[in-house]
């Protein structure tokens, strides 16, 4: 299957990506980064038809204007926010691709998910008060970020109580590295320098990204004819 195909490469190529940051040659970003989320794209393009199979893609997109924008946070900070802004949207784009996911349990566990709930929304406040600050003018900014990827994340974990379960539990894990990449980074940038922060940064992005989509795909296998 020619979307397989796509994912293997994917995959491939995000090894040589990282290998490549862990070694120091960050300067080749340029010529790497760009080609790695279209991989993944492509291997949900040549995959069958489904019903949130748009959104899916429109999500990675701006993700991957994100990543291309963020390549060019060296010319001057607005970059950065726009870099942001198009994160955001791709997380805003997640939480209606898990909302819109079919449900296979019609019960929650109302404790399981109060729990989860409260998790999240610690973390939020934790995170946020940790880098509050030393943001300066992207207070308000940052705020918005971390709202809506704790949001997302919330998304995912209601999901992770509701749908089939082969699929949940990579996209939960998926939304947590996510969250885990973005914290990272934002403790690099506005809190503390983080040796190899670039690696780091990437290897739980790439691995979310490709979580969220495999377990999407498992959402909505093929029906048997």
């Amino acid at each position: 299957m020619r979307n397989a195909t796509y994912f293997k490469i994917y995959l491939a190529f995000c090894l040589v990506y990282l290998i490549v940051l862990l070694l120091g040659y960050e300067n080749l970003d340029l010529f790497l980064k760009p080609i790695l989320i279209p991989l993944l794209s492509f291997g949900i393009y040549f995959y069958r038809t489904f019903p949130t199979k748009n959104i899916l893609l429109l999500a990675l997109l701006f993700s991957w204007i994100g990543d291309v924008i963020l390549l060019f946070t060296d010319l001057g900070e607005i970059y950065f926010i726009l870099g942001l802004v198009a994160f955001l949207i791709s997380h805003i784009t997640y939480c209606v691709l898990f909302n819109k996911q079919t449900r296979r349990q019609i019960k929650r566990n109302l404790v399981f998910f109060g729990i989860g709930s409260v998790v999240i929304a610690l973390y939020l406040i934790g995170m946020l008060s940790f880098l509050l600050p030393t943001l300066g003018d992207l207070q308000i900014p940052v705020i918005v970020y971390a709202s809506v990827i704790s949001i997302m994340l919330l998304f995912a974990f209601n999901g992770y109580l509701i749908w089939e379960k082969r699929g949940s539990l990579y996209v939960f894990a998926g939304a947590t590295i996510f969250v885990i990449s973005d914290s990272i980074l934002a403790v690099n940038k506005f809190h503390t320098p983080i040796e190899k922060s670039s690696f780091f940064i990437m290897l739980t992005y790439l691995m979310a990204q490709y979580l969220i989509v495999i377990g999407i795909l498992k959402l909505n296998p093929k029906k048997a004819e």
